[in-house]
């Protein structure tokens, strides 16, 4: 893809990247809700990513883009061809990147179902939506603030349920809907309910770059892109490869990945001394943390996981308002994390490697 920016080529925004290549690694997390001002990559990034994700294998002449190799998640259309051959062929297709437009409506979302046909000529016709065009893929939403609430609640129900399903008098259809939801909003436009920010596993607020050094950075390469991007692209191709490959084998490695009683009880700890409501951000704690050591290329989560995993997790499930008086910062955030990585680890060995992995996240949030 000669005519998208490199995803290894945006300067800075470490936290932004990270939040999005996780959710690469397990698509389960929930997706990432992005707030910043205008002009600082968000939607750079997220197609930059969906250009060096691993090619996958996809189920022939499905519309859907069904897994071959995970037939409780196949479309209903596969299901039937199913019956009459047992293994369906397949092909290797790049990963999707659909742009839902702000004026989607639901039926344009999940897809419609053909009554007058169904009725007539007993056929079920399904036309399917965005969310069948974005499985296995990236679902990309600007100025998510300003979609419909019930069709970003559809989004997000798909995005955790990992399938679509549309009813329509008494005559059902289902396909698979895993994708990567990346959301961007400016917050001076208005915010999201609480209930839909929730929703979102991750939220990242990343402003201008303000060091001179990276300004000047971003503007020698948007100027070398613009003027050759084949060529532009053919410097960074060699980290676009072996990120894009890290990514394949994390996928691949993520699910091995194991976590202690010690490691829950330090999550739950976080959560609970933050007074965050419900469980889901100590769900996405561990789900992250798992996909980062997966990353690493680790069997087994450490603390230095969580802290960065509770970075992208808990910042938008802080309690604000009125009612609460002391309200938390960025930095309190980052302090009471560092805490727990701290008191986790006090008394046992492996200091010196702590220390490490505290220089590490550092250099990550610099």
């Amino acid at each position: 893809m000669p005519n998208i920016y490199p995803f290894t080529a945006i300067v800075g925004q470490t936290r932004m990247k990270r939040a999005l290549i996780l959710n690469a690694v397990d698509t389960r997390i929930g997706g990432v809700l992005i707030r910043g001002e205008r002009g600082t990559a968000k939607s750079t990034a997220a197609r930059g990513l969906a250009a060096l994700l691993p090619k996958v294998r996809a189920v022939k002449q499905c519309r859907f883009g069904c897994d071959p190799d995970n037939h409780t998640s196949w479309c209903t259309e596969c299901k039937e061809r199913s019956l009459i051959t047992q293994e369906l062929p397949y092909d290797v297709r790049p990963i999707p990147f659909v742009n839902l437009p702000v004026s989607a409506t639901e039926d344009r979302v999940v897809g419609t179902l053909d009554i007058e046909q169904a009725i007539q000529k007993g056929e079920r016709h399904f036309e399917p939506g965005v969310l069948a065009n974005a499985n296995r893929g990236l679902l990309y939403i600007d100025e998510v603030n300003l979609l419909d609430d019930h069709v970003v609640d559809l989004l997000l129900d798909s995005a955790a349920m990992g399938m679509n399903i549309v009813e329509r008098e008494g005559i059902s259809f289902s396909h698979p809907a895993r994708f990567i939801l990346v959301g961007t909003m400016n917050p001076e436009e208005g915010d999201l309910r609480p209930q839909l920010l929730d929703r979102f596993a991750f939220s990242v607020d990343i402003t201008g770059i303000r060091d001179a050094r990276e300004r000047v950075e971003i503007m020698e390469n948007n100027i070398a892109f613009e003027a050759d991007p084949v060529a532009f692209r053919q410097v960074f191709l060699q980290k676009e490869e072996e990120l894009s490959h890290q990514i394949e084998m994390a996928r691949k490695l993520v699910a091995r990945v194991t976590y202690s009683k010690r490691d829950l009880l330090s999550i739950a700890a976080l959560t609970s001394s933050l007074n965050v409501d419900g469980h889901r951000a100590d769900l996405v704690i561990l789900k992250a943390a798992r996909a980062q050591a997966a990353f690493e290329g680790r069997t087994a989560i450490t603390d230095h996981d969580i802290a960065l995993a509770a970075e992208l997790a808990l910042p938008h499930r802080i309690k604000r308002g009125p009612f609460y008086q002391a309200q938390i910062t960025a930095e309190q955030l980052q302090e009471r994390i560092e805490n727990l990585v701290g008191q986790s680890t006090e008394g046992e060995p492996g200091e010196e490697s702590q220390d490490q992995n505290d220089a590490q996240e550092k250099k990550s949030r610099s």
